[in-house]
C-alpha cells in the first residue's frame, strides 16, 4: 500500500514539474518574442534617426592670415588644404588641417598676357577659375592635387592645371577701345559658353567649341557669338548654367532667360519681372543642378525660380521663398554660396551671419555667426563636411555636419514641387545616373501602393477563402474535407517567389492576350454556379439521393471549367465585337486608362491566392470549433440550416473569422515577391485596376542592395521597413481589439 502510495506521489510530483516546467517555457518564449520584436522597433529607430537630426557647425582651428587680396577660395576633398585666387591668376595654398596655424604651403602664379580687366569662376563642382585680359582673351585654371604614397604615406602637392592649354583662348571681339567689364563662363564636354558685358554696357554670348586638327593636333577653336540686344536696363547680374545651355541676365527689375544652346542664334526664352514692393534684389545664383535660380532681397527674403512644364508650355516660375533668420536689423541677403551637389545653400548678411537652407526640404537648416564679417567668397569641399570662408584679412575652415538635409517630416509625407515639375506631387524616385538629381523621398506612393496591393488581394481572397471555409466547415461531407481541407493548407507552404515568376511571366500575359475572356469569365461563372444550384434543385428527388450528402460540390468542377475553357475561347470574338479588335487600344484610347501589362489584377490574383490558404485554415476551423450542442438545438428549435448557419454558427465563430481576415491582411500587406514580380513596381497613386504600384516591402527589397550604407537613401528605406512594421502593428491591435469585442459579445451563445 506504501508502495502504491509513493508512486502516486512520485507520479504527481512528475505532473507538477511538467506543468511548471511548461508554464514558464511558454512564457519565457512570449517574453522572448516581445524582446525580439523590441529589439527590432528599436533598431529601426536608432537607423532612422539620424536623418531628422540637425545640421551642426564647428570652427577648426586653421585659420590663416592674408596679406593679399584675393576674389575666390576652394577646398580639396579630404579638407586638408585650402586655398585662395588673387584678381592676377595667383593660386596660393593654405594648410586647412584643424590644430594646423593654416600657414601657406605653396603660391603658384599663371602667367596671362597683357592686363586682366575682369575675372570670374565656373559653378563650383566644375572647380574653373577664368580671367579675362585687355584683348578679349580668356585664361581658365584649375587648382588640383596630385596624391602620392611614397613610402606607404598619403601626401597632397599642390598643383594649378590649364586645361584649354597654356595659350589663352581666341579673342572674343576685335573692337578698339573696348574691354570686357564682367563675365561668366561654363564648360561641357570641350564647349565653352562665355556671356559677357561690355563696357559701354552691351551684353554678349560667344560659344567656342574646340576642336582638334588631325594633322598639328592643336586644338582649333570655333566662335559664335550674339549680341543680346532684347536687354533692356542697366545689367546687375549674368549667370549661365554649367552645360551653358541657358544663360540669365538680371537687370534691376527683370530677369531674362534665353536659350544658349546655338552661340550664333540665341533664343529669349522668358522676361520675368522680379521686383517686390519697396525691396531690391541683393544678389543671385544658380544652385547645383542649374535648374535653380535663387534670388536674395534687402529684406532677407530669398526667392526660388525654376522652368515648370505646365499646361500652355513651358514657363518659368517662382515655387518657394525662404526667409533669413538672424540676430539684428541686418537682414539683407549679401551672397549666396551652394553645395557642389545638392540643393543647399548659404545665405549670408555683410554683418557675417548666416543661414543654411535646403530648397527641396524647404528646411531651415542651421543659423549662426561666421568668425568674420565683410566675407568675400564661400566654397564648400566636394563632400559637404566643411566650407572655407574667405573675407579680407583671413581665411577660416569651418566642420559642418549635415547629412540629410533633404529629409524632412515634410518631405516625407506632404506634396513638393520638384525642379521640372508642373505642380506639387508625391514622388518617389530615389537615384539617378546625374549627379546633380534632386532626390525625392515621399512614402506617400509607396505606403499607397502597399494599400492597394492588399485591397485588390483581399478583394480577391477574402469572399473565396470564407465561403470556401464556410461551405468546407459547415457544409462539406467529413470524407471529402479529409482531402480538400489539407490540400488548401499545402497551398500554404508553395513558395511566393514561384507564384509571382509564374504571375509575371505567365498569368500578365495571359490576361493580357484574353482579357475580354476574363471579363466574360467574371460575368458568366455566378450565372453557371446559380444556374447548376437551381437545376439540382429542380432535378427529382432520386436522382439527388444517388448523391452521397456533402459531394455535391463536385459537381461544380467541370462546370467551372467549362465556363473557363469557354470565356477563353469566346475572348477574340468578344474582343471584335465590343473592342474594335484590340482591347488594349481600346482601354487606353477610348476611355483613356493607362495599361500596364503587370497590373492591379495580376497582383490581387497572385497575391490573393497565396492569401487564401491563410484565410480559409482559420475560417474553417473557427467555423468547424463551435459546439455542435449550439448548431443541433437551433435546428431542434425549426431553425433552417441556413438560418442556424448565419444567426448562430456565424456570429458564435466571428472572432476567429474576423482574426482570419486581418491575418489575411497582414499577409498581403508584408508580401514581398509576388508584387515584385507581378508588378511593374512604378510608384504611382492611382487606384485604376490595370495599372501598377511599388510597395514597401518590394521597395525595400529592389533599393536596398544598391543603397550607400548610412546615406539618406539608405536610412530612409529603414524608414520605410519602420512604417511598414507600425501598419501590421496597427492592423493587428485592431485585429485583436475588435476580436476581442466579438467574443465578449457573443460568447454567451
Amino acid at each position: 500500500m506504501s508502495g502504491q502510495t509513493n508512486i502516486a506521489l512520485k507520479t504527481e510530483s512528475t505532473r507538477k514539474f511538467k506543468d511548471k516546467f511548461a508554464k514558464y517555457g511558454v512564457m519565457t518564449g512570449g517574453i522572448l518574442v516581445l524582446c525580439a520584436l523590441l529589439l527590432i522597433f528599436f533598431y529601426l529607430l536608432y537607423v532612422v534617426k539620424p536623418v531628422f537630426d540637425s545640421a551642426h557647425v564647428d570652427s577648426r582651428e586653421a585659420t590663416s592670415t592674408l596679406d593679399k587680396a584675393y576674389f575666390a577660395t576652394g577646398i580639396e576633398e579630404q579638407t586638408e588644404i585650402s586655398y585662395a585666387i588673387t584678381p592676377n591668376a595667383t593660386v596660393d595654398f593654405f594648410n586647412a588641417e584643424d590644430g594646423m596655424s593654416g600657414q601657406q604651403i605653396a603660391s603658384i602664379a599663371t602667367e596671362v598676357p597683357g592686363e586682366i580687366t575682369a575675372y570670374s569662376q565656373s559653378a563650383p563642382h566644375k572647380g574653373l577659375f577664368g580671367f579675362m585680359n585687355d584683348d578679349a582673351r580668356l585664361t581658365i585654371i584649375k587648382p588640383f592635387f596630385k596624391i602620392d604614397f611614397k613610402n606607404n604615406t598619403r601626401s597632397l602637392t599642390p598643383r594649378v592645371q590649364l586645361p584649354f592649354g597654356e595659350e589663352p583662348l581666341p579673342e572674343l571681339f576685335d573692337e578698339e577701345g573696348y574691354t570686357v567689364e564682367k563675365f561668366v563662363f561654363a564648360e561641357e564636354e570641350g564647349v565653352l559658353g562665355i556671356l559677357y558685358q561690355l563696357q559701354n554696357g552691351a551684353v554678349r554670348y560667344a560659344r567656342l567649341e574646340g576642336e582638334e586638327n588631325m594633322f598639328t593636333e592643336e586644338i582649333e577653336w570655333i566662335v559664335e557669338q550674339s549680341e543680346l540686344d532684347f536687354v533692356d536696363g542697366k545689367v546687375e547680374r549674368l549667370l549661365i548654367s554649367p552645360d551653358a545651355s541657358r544663360i540669365f541676365i538680371l537687370t534691376k527689375n527683370e530677369i531674362y532667360v534665353a536659350n544658349s544652346r546655338v552661340g550664333s542664334e540665341v533664343e529669349l526664352l522668358y522676361t520675368k519681372n522680379i521686383s517686390r514692393p519697396n525691396q531690391q534684389i541683393t544678389t543671385a545664383k544658380l544652385l547645383a543642378s542649374a535648374n535653380s535660380l535663387m534670388l536674395g532681397y534687402t529684406d532677407g527674403k530669398i526667392t526660388q525660380w525654376f522652368e515648370v512644364n505646365g499646361k500652355s508650355g513651358r514657363d518659368f516660375v517662382q515655387v518657394r521663398d525662404f526667409t533669413m533668420n538672424v540676430e539684428g536689423s541686418d537682414k539683407a541677403v549679401a551672397e549666396i554660396y551652394p553645395e557642389f551637389y545638392r540643393r543647399t545653400f548659404i545665405a549670408t548678411t555683410s554683418s557675417g551671419e548666416v543661414n543654411f537652407f535646403h530648397t527641396t526640404s524647404e528646411a531651415d537648416l542651421w543659423q549662426g555667426k561666421l568668425p568674420t564679417n565683410n566675407i568675400t567668397d564661400i566654397s564648400f569641399s566636394p563632400r559637404s563636411n566643411a566650407f572655407v570662408v574667405l573675407s579680407a584679412n583671413q581665411l577660416d575652415v569651418l566642420n559642418v555636419e549635415n547629412e540629410h538635409p533633404e529629409v524632412t517630416w515634410s518631405g516625407l509625407w506632404q506634396e513638393v514641387w520638384y525642379e521640372g515639375y508642373a505642380e506639387p506631387d508625391y514622388v518617389w524616385q530615389s537615384s539617378s545616373a546625374s549627379d546633380d538629381f534632386e532626390s525625392k523621398f515621399s512614402l506617400v506612393p509607396i505606403s499607397f501602393g502597399t494599400l492597394k496591393a492588399a485591397m485588390y488581394a483581399m478583394l480577391f481572397a477574402v469572399p473565396i477563402g470564407l465561403a470556401a471555409a464556410i461551405y468546407t466547415a459547415y457544409f462539406m461531407a467529413p470524407s471529402v474535407r479529409k482531402i480538400v481541407k489539407p490540400t488548401v493548407e499545402i497551398m500554404e507552404a508553395l513558395p511566393t517567389v514561384i507564384l509571382g515568376f509564374l504571375a509575371g511571366l505567365w498569368l500578365a500575359p495571359l490576361i493580357e492576350e484574353k482579357l475580354p475572356g476574363v471579363i466574360l469569365l467574371i460575368l458568366l461563372l455566378p450565372v453557371a454556379i446559380f444556374l447548376t444550384a437551381f437545376a439540382w434543385h429542380n432535378i427529382p428527388q432520386k436522382i439527388r439521393n444517388r448523391m452521397p450528402v456533402g459531394w455535391d460540390s463536385i459537381l461544380l468542377i467541370p462546370i467551372v471549367a467549362f465556363v473557363g475553357y469557354f470565356s477563353f475561347e469566346m475572348s477574340p470574338l468578344v474582343e471584335e465585337w465590343l473592342f474594335d479588335g484590340n482591347t488594349r487600344l481600346y482601354i487606353t484610347n477610348e476611355l483613356g486608362i493607362t495599361f500596364d501589362q503587370r497590373n492591379s489584377l495580376i497582383v490581387g490574383i497572385a497575391m490573393g491566392f497565396a492569401v487564401i490558404p491563410t484565410i480559409f485554415s482559420i475560417a474553417e476551423d473557427a467555423v468547424f470549433s463551435v459546439p455542435k450542442t449550439l448548431s443541433s438545438g437551433s435546428l431542434a428549435l425549426g431553425a433552417t440550416q441556413w438560418q442556424t448557419l448565419i444567426k448562430v454558427v456565424l456570429l458564435t465563430a466571428s472572432p476567429g473569422i474576423f482574426s482570419a481576415v486581418m491575418m489575411g491582411l497582414g499577409r498581403a500587406v508584408g508580401e514581398t515577391m509576388i508584387v515584385l514580380m507581378a508588378t511593374g513596381n512604378t510608384p504611382i497613386m492611382d487606384w485604376s485596376i490595370f495599372q501598377g504600384m511599388r510597395t514597401l516591402s518590394a521597395n525595400i527589397a529592389v533599393e536596398m542592395p544598391e543603397s550607400e550604407v548610412g546615406s539618406s537613401h539608405y536610412r530612409i528605406l529603414f524608414l520605410a521597413a519602420f512604417v511598414l512594421f507600425i501598419f501590421t502593428f496597427v492592423f493587428n491591435t485592431i485585429a485583436e481589439f475588435v476580436r476581442q469585442r466579438l467574443r465578449e459579445k457573443y460568447s454567451s451563445l
